[in-house]
This record gives structure tokens, C-alpha cells and sequence, in this order.
């Protein structure tokens, strides 16, 4: 049996008639750049969300790009965050003019260890950028303790946790500024690239706003230096038919993830660790096992879809050299790149599918 690690044609069939029917209203429209679509989404966004404002952009790296650059954030400043992430979280602090300073992560949860952000902070630290990796957000409430003892702005990279909970807080709520990704293979995806910035405070809103449009306001006057991180409508119709179907999908992962728990208790398999504090929407499934790449290869040969996030850490990726980080320097991380699996969590898998999933596995290891 295959099971691939994701199927969007699975979930698009379900609502294909509703997707191509959102999409052909805006090419009826002809309004391809901002318009109702983008504004509609930016409210109902900003709604699930439990913020004030939203701002539609053109993918999850330029939602945290905008915001640093909203924030004024460049050239001499440190901003704190993960080494165990997707690129684009660190790749946006460089771009930026910055410098990314990293704290290991917790081995449990894999998020920040929120105990090691203080004694990273410095005279130039201006943010903290904690990353809600795979769904689960990270332990927010000292990463704010430390943010307000010392003035600094808090982006939640929530790319893959929109709807996630903390203490009963939505990710992107208590930061900030929260940042999502649209991407196809996320909870909530569009059909390209696509995302959206959160926050509560109207003033930041505005220059998202602006700096969105080349920092154009009105049009052709350049109040700042900004970018074209526009939301494009079609993009915005395809999310606003998924949105209506994101809880559901959301508590199938769930589901799915309490199948998975079940059925490696008490083996050798290592299942996510969730924060009791925390609701997550399970963006991805991830494993922990010795023989970890000897594994992959087992599950390709049965036609298994898998993954690693993220085979290298960031603080080992060649484009940072210049940071001066050597293998040791943040174990936690390191180990988690060695043994760390993604398998198979989308909404659509059967519990044959499951079930098929977890023999394969259980029959390695044993």
C-alpha cells in the first residue's frame, strides 16, 4: 500500500467545486492586485486568530520579512531565535541587515528553550523570534518576560501553527506581530505562495500596510524602503474556501496523531511531546528513532511517504558561516537533525492507511 506524506489532491477533491468557483468570481472580477478578496480574508484571519489586524502577503518568508523591516530592524541589531527551523526564519533576520543570534531548543517539544533566551540577550538584541514548530507553540510566557524586561519585539514565526493554542491564546496573539505561511503542504494552504502578518497594534498594522506596497502611501510617494509583498485575490478566494474547512482538518490531525500515539506506546518509538499548556494542529507528525536514515530507506521501499525537519541546523548551514558556529555548539538541536522523522498526518488518511504506516515501522524497529 502507499501512503504518500501528504495528498493535496485528496483534500482538493472535496472541494473542488467551491475552489473553482471562488477563483473563476476573480477572474470574472479582473481585480487581480488587493481588492475585496484579500481585505475579506485579512478580517477572518485576523478573527481566528484573536488579534485586530491582518495583513495578506505574498508568502510566510515575506511575513517575516515586513515585519522586521516594519520594526525597524537592520544592520547592527541581534534578533534571538532557533537553530532547528526552516530556513526562511533565519534567512529573513540576514536579509534584513541583521544579525541572528540562536539559543538551543528544548528536546521535548523542539521549540525555543525559553530558559535560554535571557543570557543571549545583549545592548543590540531588538527581537526574539520564536518559531511554533510543527504546529505546537513554543512556551510563550517567559519568552514575553524576558521580551518586556528588556523592550524587545516578539515575532512569532507561526507558519505552521495557525489556530494553535497557548495557555487558550491563539498563536500570533501574544507576540508582536505573528506570521503564517499559506503554503500548499500547510493546515491551511493555498494553491502557490501565499501569507499573512497578525498583530494588535493599529500603528504597526499601518506600516505592514505600506511597507507591503514598495512603502508607497499614497501611490508613487515612498514614505520608507520597502517591498512588493502583496497577497495576490486568487490566492485570497482559494483560502477563503479552506478556512471554512480548517477546524475540521485540524481536529482530523488530531485524530490521527492520537491513532499514531497509541499505537507506538510503549515502544521504542519516540512520538511528539505536547505541552499540556498547548493545543496544537499538528503541521507535522514527527517521530523520534535511532537508525533514523537506515528507516527512511525501509518506509521508501514500502511505499511510505516521509521527511526530515530539518536534516541541518541553522547554525551549520554554510550561508552562516560567518557566524562563527561549530558541531556542539547547540546539541539539543544537532540531535533532534539526527533522529528527527515527519510521516504521513494529513486529514484524508484511513485508518488502514494508519494502521499500514505504523506495521512498517514497528516491524523496523523491532
Amino acid at each position: 500500500m502507499n501512503v504518500p506524506l501528504l495528498d493535496l489532491k485528496a483534500q482538493y477533491t472535496t472541494i473542488k467545486d467551491e475552489i473553482v468557483d471562488a477563483v473563476s468570481g476573480v477572474l470574472e472580477s479582473q481585480r487581480c492586485i488587493g481588492g475585496p478578496k484579500v481585505a475579506e480574508l485579512e478580517e477572518k484571519v485576523a478573527a481566528v486568530s484573536n488579534c485586530k489586524f491582518a495583513v495578506g502577503v505574498s508568502s510566510g518568508t515575506d511575513a517575516i520579512l515586513n515585519s522586521l523591516m516594519s520594526l525597524d530592524i537592520g544592520s547592527g541589531d541581534e534578533v534571538i531565535t532557533t537553530p532547528f527551523t526552516f530556513f526562511a526564519t533565519v534567512g529573513c533576520i540576514a536579509r534584513a541587515g541583521a544579525k541572528p543570534v540562536f539559543v538551543d531548543i528544548d528536546p521535548e517539544t523542539f521549540n525555543i528553550k525559553a530558559e535560554l533566551i535571557e543570557s543571549a540577550v545583549t545592548e543590540r538584541t531588538k527581537a526574539v523570534l520564536p518559531v511554533h514548530l510543527f504546529g505546537q507553540m513554543a512556551d510563550m510566557n517567559p519568552i514575553m518576560e524576558v521580551a518586556n524586561k528588556y523592550n524587545l519585539a516578539v515575532i512569532e514565526d507561526a507558519a505552521q501553527s495557525i489556530t494553535s493554542t497557548y495557555k487558550n491564546r491563539k498563536a500570533g496573539s501574544i507576540g508582536t506581530v505573528g506570521c503564517f505561511s499559506f503554503f500548499p503542504s500547510k493546515n491551511l494552504g493555498c494553491a502557490g505562495d501565499g501569507g499573512m502578518i497578525v498583530t494588535n497594534d493599529e500603528d504597526l498594522h499601518d506600516r505592514l500596510k505600506i511597507m507591503r506596497n514598495h512603502g508607497a502611501h499614497p501611490k508613487y510617494y515612498h514614505k520608507y524602503v520597502g517591498g512588493n509583498f502583496r497577497l495576490d485575490p486568487i490566492q485570497a478566494a482559494v483560502l477563503l474556501v479552506k478556512l471554512r474547512h480548517l477546524d475540521s482538518w485540524s481536529q482530523a490531525r488530531r485524530s490521527n496523531a492520537a491513532f499514531y500515539d497509541e499505537k507506538f506506546a510503549g515502544t521504542v518509538v519516540k512520538t511528539p511531546y505536547i505541552n499540556p499548556d498547548c493545543v496544537s494542529v499538528y503541521n507535522q507528525y514527527v517521530i523520534r528513532v535511532l537508525k533514523r536514515d537506515e528507516l527512511i530507506t525501509h518506509l521508501q521501499d514500502k511505499g511510505i511517504g516521509c521527511a526530515i525537519y530539518y536534516p541541518v541546523p541553522m547554525h551549520m548551514q554554510e550561508c552562516f558561516g560567518y557566524l562563527g558556529h561549530k558541531m556542539g555548539d547547540f546539541p539539543e538541536a544537532e540531535k533532534a537533525a539526527k533522529e528527527v522523522l515527519a510521516i504521513p498526518i494529513y486529514p484524508e488518511l484511513t485508518d488502514e492507511m494508519k494502521a499500514h504506516v505504523c506495521e512498517v515501522i514497528l516491524s523496523f524497529c523491532s
